[in-house]
């Protein structure tokens, strides 16, 4: 299964999170049904400095079925985390970071609901440019595909290197010239999983991993990637 997170900055966090988060619940009263629609956190737990839980929301959602329209409720979760990296607290909320199928809550939605709910500033984390070309130059046969953006090429808007290309050390450099890494996908030496990294630190770890395994890494492998 692969699993995405993405990762925010959360300034002005005061106290434990924990206060605001346990039991914080909504209700929506759904007109002509009865029927509750709900949002709400659960499941925060506490494991050391990592604060996890689960941001969850329902949803009316139509169905086809028998050429007819079935409207029922739905229930979609994010999962989160909180943690402090050198002086900082990071926000990762493991949900899409754009629309994929019928899927509805995203990572930007949950992160500033979280906010509200913390009374915190969310902010876009960043891994510059120059990071990601050291990511890459540091391990070349690791690294799998780059995206390449704000390409100085009339009409091209985007750059893509992958396969046998990436040993060809003259078209990496021509590419390089034309724009910058905005997406790599590269081979863990840590921890062997592919992984996905963008500049807005969205995360997609395409192998196999649970969801604890995966915050690990991202812990101890990309929050210092992470510009200043």
């Amino acid at each position: 299964m692969v699993l995405p997170v993405k990762v925010f900055e959360i300034r002005g966090l005061e106290g434990d999170p924990r206060d605001k988060l346990i039991g914080w619940r909504e209700v929506e009263e759904v007109e002509d049904e009865e029927i509750q629609l709900v949002t709400e956190v659960l499941d925060v737990e506490q494991q050391e400095d990592l604060i996890t839980g689960y941001f969850t929301r329902d949803f009316m959602r139509s169905r086809n079925y028998r050429r007819r329209v079935r409207v029922a409720p739905e229930t979609e979760e994010a999962p989160f985390w909180i943690v402090a990296h050198e002086q900082k607290h990071f926000l990762g909320v493991m949900a899409p970071s754009v629309a994929r199928g019928v899927k509805k809550m995203l990572s930007n939605h949950v992160a500033v609901r979280l906010g509200d709910i913390l009374n915190v500033d969310v902010r876009e984390c960043k891994i510059n440019h120059e990071t990601l070309v050291r990511l890459h130059e540091s391990n070349p046969k690791a690294t799998n595909l780059i995206w390449f953006d704000q390409v100085d090429i009339p009409g091209v808007n985007k750059l893509c290197l992958s396969g046998e290309g990436l040993a060809d050390t003259g078209l990496y450099k021509d590419y390089l010239d034309h724009g910058q890494i905005w997406y790599v996908v590269f081979t863990s030496q840590s921890k062997g999983y592919t992984v996905g990294i963008t500049r807005n630190t969205v995360i997609t770890n395409f192998s196999k991993s649970t969801q604890d395994e995966f915050i690990t890494f991202v812990r101890e492998d990309i929050l210092k990637l992470i510009e200043a």
